[in-house]
């Protein structure tokens, strides 16, 4: 059959089913704790019940006794655990190897690891070992006081004088509290050793970085570590970076020599995997009478462990979003006895655009301008943090195309003043953005005997769509039916590919997919030209043509010549492969020259019934600057999982920790809230189409971030608009809507 590739529907920018849809629905597709191997073992945590302190003795006697119980390790025999290094380029956000010494620097901290025949009998024997320690008075508190000097992310003019002088201005404090991952798929990890090789099986959105880390922490050659990630129940940055688990599950698999599973527990969610840290914003912005900005300082602080250091970037996007030509902000950290944090989707933007666009929000109020209009006004031509142009920046368009699709011509501005169907109607926008960079990536395409194209690239599929993306890319590069394509990704063995965090997986294997699909349709042409047995024997490459599956003379149809797998056949060739490489945007001297993000606008509703104290976020209209959407299903999937885990942020997510020992007191999915089918909104998510050639050849940003940036400003800005409170302290609590005067 041939294959008219000249009216073939292109799949960029197709919405496109899943392609590994039916293998998950199935129950075929293999997650981490899925595995099982022959002799397996089960590792169990012991976990610290203080915050600070050392531990002075660990009793396993009993314990140990048990039945199906095979070893309890503790610090004095798991063996030679090593650091990372920083210098190595490698990430982690517990530098600490566990077990590595007796002292507790946060609940939770795993004191020991008993593995067992089973789960059940592991958990037993974890829960009858005694650990006595020496504690001290542990400090989560949620007001934070900086450790050090506050440290300058963005600096222009002078903002002290600017304010000082501004005709009207907005000086207030916001805080977002601490939240927890909680991915449906709990951390997991499968070690397999043989002597020499390890096999792990992990739950991580970053393959290549968790090789890399644990090749430090096991002290061992890098080809001597392989990880395995085919599949990933969401990770939300929790899973970016490998966590204590992992080392002991492999360390524990060296000692026994059988295969040893730690999969922790929903509790131990909350306590050894990271979190996203409080924050606390003071926001200082002056205007001149007719709205134009004249100084924005932004300085913030937030929460991190007593060992390690992770910024939460609120910054980030403070620099460049808006015209203002007096500007700072500064970030300080202040210690605390809890685990690390680590990164949340949009780690620091979300934050920092929940104190950014409130302030804007606020100010606008003050100013007497529309929100949408006090936006637009302040639209920068560049990006006046580095002086640069953007690639392209389409805010204006959200927040245009949103207002009119939204009907925002229809809001009166008074508090209160919107009615249906008896109840109040608060309506609040706010805008988004997100960074666009481009990781390093290889990878390379082969044509099959089978007639199948493969793709291999060691990057893995968190659930975003990954595995069609890439179907899709390579589909429309070779002119196959997507239903021919095999992609094959998920194992560190394969082509170095990037990790699936920042929004930037599928920008950056855009240049390098492109260059191993056009390098592996050369190596099949030079087949067919040089090969022994090709009809197309001595005919020059440069005069052949690949089309839809078949190779053939540039100057007749493409069904004259002979399919691909027929040409493989005929060479006794088993498959021709193309390998592509792709370089980071740092490495591109012209990515200085320009400032790459993408933009976004969000136009909530919400509903207050003040006789009975209830709110709701009702309708949500998030309008994306993408750059070229390769997959609008998968695409606009993301973006409801934004706005959902938005709901979640504004109104319900907030871990509360016990002062008395430091331990996360909601750590369970009964007390610690999220957002539900009920509480879920009527979501409209629309794409504008402006490719970015910026960063590759499709012009596709990601999108994974940019739907949570941003998102909970216009919730309480709907909410103020509703009930005539301002909420400046994330969740929006009822006691806070108490103070309401707005009545039905």
């Amino acid at each position: 059959m041939t294959t008219d590739t000249s009216t073939r529907t292109p799949l960029i920018g197709a919405a496109t089913s899943r392609v590994e849809g039916p293998l998950k629905v199935s129950g075929v597709a293999q997650y981490t704790s899925d595995h099982h191997f022959d002799g397996m073992l089960v590792g169990v945590p012991v976990t610290a019940t203080i915050a600070t302190g050392r531990v002075r003795q660990i009793d396993s006697s009993v314990a140990q006794a048990m039945p199906g119980v095979h070893t309890i390790f503790t610090t004095e025999n798991i063996g030679a655990l090593y650091r990372v290094s920083p210098a190595s380029g490698a990430s982690i956000d517990e530098y600490r190897p566990p077990l590595s010494d007796d002292k507790v620097t946060y609940y939770g901290q795993y004191v020991a690891l008993v593995v067992a025949d089973t789960f059940e009998n592991a958990t037993a024997a974890a829960r009858a070992v005694k650990v006595s320690y020496d504690e001290a008075q542990p400090d989560v508190s949620l007001e934070l006081t900086p450790d050090d000097e506050p440290s300058v992310d963005t600096e222009r003019g002078d903002p002290e004088a600017a304010f000082a002088k501004g005709d009207v201005t907005l000086d207030a404090v916001y805080t977002t509290p601490p939240e927890t991952h909680n991915p449906i798929e709990l951390h997991a990890s499968v070690a397999v050793f043989d002597g020499t090789r390890y096999t792990l099986y992990e739950t991580s959105q970053a393959i290549m970085n968790h090789q890399a880390v644990m090749v430090q922490m096991l002290g061992v050659k890098p080809e001597n570590v392989r990880v395995v990630t085919e599949y990933l129940g969401s990770g939300f940055g929790g899973k970016l970076w490998p966590w204590t688990h992992s080392v002991l599950a492999a360390a524990a698999a060296r000692q026994l020599r059988r295969p040893v599973k730690i999969e922790i527990t929903r509790k131990m969610m909350f306590q050894t995997v990271g979190h996203r840290t409080n924050t606390q914003q003071r926001m200082r912005l002056s205007a001149t009478k007719d709205g134009k900005l004249t100084s924005l300082q932004q300085d913030y602080v937030f929460h991190v462990s007593r060992l390690d250091k992770s910024k939460e970037n609120c910054g980030e996007a403070t620099g460049y979003f808006y015209s203002v030509p007096n500007l700072r902000a500064t970030a300080a950290f202040a210690r605390r006895d809890i685990a690390p944090n680590t990164s949340m989707r949009g780690p620091g933007a979300v934050p920092g655009l929940y104190a950014l666009e409130s302030a804007m929000d606020e100010l606008a109020i003050k100013l007497n301008l529309d929100p949408v209009q006090f936006r637009l006004m302040n639209e920068p031509e560049i990006d006046e943090s580095l002086g640069v142009p953007f690639s392209t920046r389409h805010y204006t368009d959200c927040l245009n195309h949103g207002a009119k699709t939204f009907g925002w011509h229809e809001r009166t501005p008074e508090v209160g003043s919107m009615r249906r169907d008896g109840m109040i109607v608060g309506w609040g926008v706010a805008g988004a953005s997100w960074m666009a960079k481009r990781l390093a990536a290889e990878s390379t395409v082969s044509f099959l005997g089978d007639g199948r194209v493969r793709i291999a690239c060691g990057t893995q599929d968190i659930g975003t769509g990954t595995y069609t993306v890439l179907a899709q890319m390579v589909a429309d590069m070779t002119g196959m039916d997507i239903a021919a394509i095999h992609v094959q990704i998920g194992d560190s063995a394969l082509p170095a590919g990037p990790m699936s965090g920042g929004s930037m997986a599928t920008g950056s294997l855009v240049p390098s997919v492109s260059k191993s699909a056009k390098a592996a349709i050369d190596n099949l042409l030079g087949l067919a030209s040089k090969g022994e047995h090709s009809p197309l024997s001595g005919v020059e490459k440069d005069e052949l043509a690949f089309t839809g599956g078949w190779v053939h003379r540039k100057d007749q149809p493409a069904d004259q010549g002979l399919r691909f797998e027929d040409l493989l056949a005929k060479e006794s060739v088993a498959f021709v492969s193309g390998d592509g490489s792709s370089e980071p945007s740092s490495k591109d001297e012209d990515d200085d020259k320009r400032s790459i993000h993408s933009y976004g606008a969000h136009f909530v509703e919400v509903t207050w019934q003040p006789e009975i104290a209830r709110l709701r976020v009702n309708r949500v209209l998030t309008v994306i600057d993408a750059g070229k959407i390769i997959n609008p299903r998968t695409g606009r999937n993301q973006i409801e999982g934004a706005v959902i885990m938005g709901v979640g942020m504004a109104l319900f997510e907030q871990t509360h920790y016990d002062r008395r020992n430091g331990a996360p007191i909601n750590s369970n999915l009964a007390d610690y809230v999220m957002t539900t089918h009920a509480d879920a909104p009527t979501i409209d998510v629309e794409f504008l189409d402006f490719p970015d050639l910026a960063l590759n050849e499709i012009g596709a940003r990601g999108i994974g971030e940019i739907g949570l940036a941003g998102f909970a400003a216009a919730v309480t800005a709907a909410v103020y608009h509703a009930t005539g409170v301002r909420v400046r302290d994330l969740p929006v609590k009822i006691e806070d809507l108490l103070a309401s005067t707005v009545t039905t």
